[in-house]
């Protein structure tokens, strides 16, 4: 472990294990960031390329998306079945071979389909969060983790800054296809370096695994169904999204295809309680399970919700802002993008930061704080009209944006104290609610004003503020058994 005796973390002690897995872990998460947000910059370029209407690029966007739900819950499955080394190693070669996929792609539908793949990518971050954890202890994890998810998550950023530039250097028409390929590559290789020198867990430390895999675990028969009631609007956006294909949205998809899409979401619905039923058969049956393996699932919706406000709405926001700035100053589309970008920029500060002030203060008071100030935020981002010097609606922009990305971090610091051979589950849960919310947000803002749009996101944040005083703060320590049968006690607090 990393732990200075002042019980600080040291990003810049490479000789220590715990800091150059580190580091080794937020660039793979920042590469499949790279990855599968790398056809952002190129619309102009690829829709000349193969002809495509503005409805087919937005039927792209939405594919984009669409996997990373569900692909957030198998992935939090693998990894805690399989090991973050083994998981993260395959899902960084397999997504270097789609980007490479949709770089060589000669029809619409080829594109479509790739980029449809390519959600995989966007589950890469669940896998971190379960390495990150085992690497570090409580009073230093939600730093750590703020630093996997803020610095990973620039990768979205870095993309639209260097690929163009990287296109340029090709040249040509087919630019955009050779900058696609070298990043697909250079995933791919860095999978295998991933593997050669990644462990799951210090040495000498035990990898904990789920007893059975499928489903969740929970601790009563009422969490049990709390759970079934969760996974319902994981299915509900997924249908939004198919919803948002059909002749009723962007005509990409038939009526006659979108509802086979809406029976086999139900079927796979069936399918999942099944799983969850399976697992936790046993637990039903008796009525509870030992004492030192009960955890209060409550823990895990209240996190699924925070971050349903938090990153759900921070995938909205900077998906129109660009526009909104535009329209509302007069700017050019350069000068636009370039002052909505200072969103996403936070990112690099507010997540750690959001982590850092989780480990120093308390994991359910940040989290109070934070969600206060997001709501404040995002209500004073709806009163901003062309009246606004813009350099106040930039400062106001980037004030809300680190509430929201604190926010972040502050769910992240949390999720890995709840159960230690669940945290992959619980994080691909988590992270499936963000994406969610990025759904639930962006069609809210297709039906309203832009002023509504964030005086709901303030709504919502005042929610995700009344279901957080139910949060228990982590005390003490974890339970876990290992494979010999003894019980081994983890520290969160």
């Amino acid at each position: 472990m990393s732990i200075s005796p002042d019980g600080k973390l040291d990003v810049l002690a490479l000789k220590s294990p715990s800091i150059r897995t580190l580091h080794i872990t937020w660039i793979a998460f920042f590469m499949t960031f790279v990855l599968w947000f790398a056809h952002a910059p190129f619309k102009g370029a690829i829709s000349s390329a193969f002809n495509l209407t503005g409805a087919q690029w937005k039927a792209l966007l939405i594919l984009n998306l669409a996997l990373t739900i569900p692909a957030r819950i198998v992935i939090g499955i693998l990894v805690d079945k399989f090991g973050p080394r083994l998981t993260y190693s395959l899902l960084l070669m397999i997504s270097g071979l789609f980007c490479v996929g949709f770089a060589l792609s000669t029809s619409f539908q080829m594109l479509a389909l790739m980029r449809f793949l390519m959600g995989f990518a966007g589950a890469g971050f669940v896998i971190g969060i379960r390495l990150v954890g085992e690497w570090f202890p409580a009073r230093q994890v939600g730093l750590a983790e703020g630093i996997y998810g803020g610095w990973g998550n620039f990768g979205s950023a870095a993309a639209a800054m260097v690929l163009p530039s990287l296109a340029l250097a090709f040249g040509g028409d087919d630019g955009w296809r050779y900058a696609f390929i070298s990043v697909g590559c250079i995933s791919f290789v860095y999978g295998i370096i991933f593997y050669k020198t990644i462990q799951n867990t210090p040495k000498g430390s035990t990898y904990f695994k789920p007893k059975k895999s499928g489903g969740l675990e929970v601790s009563s028969p009422r969490d049990f169904y709390f759970l079934l009631m969760m996974n319902l609007p994981m299915f509900a956006a997924l249908g939004v999204l198919a919803w948002k294909l059909s002749p009723s949205g962007v005509n990409l998809l038939s009526a006659g295809l979108v509802q086979l899409i809406y029976g086999l979401l139900i079927v796979l619905f069936i399918f999942q309680t099944w799983q969850i039923y399976r697992v936790n058969a046993p637990m039903l049956k008796a009525g509870k399970v030992p004492e030192h393996q009960r955890y209060p699932f409550r823990q895990v919706a209240i996190l699924d919700i925070n971050y349903l406000i938090t990153f759900g709405s921070e995938l909205a926001v900077v998906s129109m802002l660009p526009s909104f700035f535009g329209e509302t100053f007069g700017l050019s589309t350069v000068k636009a993008g370039f002052l909505a970008s200072g969103f996403a920029f936070m990112n690099l500060a507010a997540r750690p930061g959001g982590g850092w002030i989780s480990d120093k203060f308390g994991r359910r008071k940040t989290m109070l704080i934070l969600l206060a100030g997001l709501a404040l935020g995002y209500l004073a981002l709806s009163q901003i009209d062309s009246s606004w010097p813009v350099a106040l609606a930039v400062i106001a922009t980037m004030a809300c944006s680190f509430f929201v990305q604190a926010g972040e971090g502050a769910v992240f610091a949390m999720v890995p104290l709840i159960q230690r051979r669940m945290t992959g589950q619980i994080a691909g849960m988590t992270g499936a609610y963000g994406n969610v919310g990025g759904v639930i947000f962006l069609t809210v803002y297709s039906f309203v004003s832009t002023p509504t749009f964030f005086m709901i996101i303030a709504a919502s944040s005042i929610v995700g503020l009344v279901a957080s005083c139910f949060l228990k703060e982590p005390q003490g320590h974890i339970s876990e058994v290992a494979e010999d049968g003894s019980v081994q006690l983890i520290e969160v607090s």
